[in-house]
């Protein structure tokens, strides 16, 4: 007889165990959807330099290459 009972018994724990853990997973879910966040792209944006290091702001603009050689070609004649 008591066994019958103990079943009961793990039912209900497992229940309730089920029960709170649902309940904390919909206050992390309502916590995140309050939270303030910027959503602008700016903020998302992430730049790399020549040397392989992400930076926030976009690396200072430099001559390409072609456009250097070009310019040295001129200077010469």
């Amino acid at each position: 007889m008591g066994r019958k009972n103990f079943n009961a018994f793990i039912k209900r724990q497992k229940a309730e165990k089920k029960r709170k853990k649902k309940q904390e997973k919909q206050l992390r879910k309502e916590d995140k959807k309050y939270e303030e966040t910027s959503g602008d792209l700016q903020d998302m944006i992430a730049y790399v330099d020549e040397f392989g290091n992400i930076l926030e702001e976009p690396p200072e603009e430099q001559e390409s290459t072609a456009e250097a050689k070009e310019d040295s070609d001129q200077e010469k004649k």
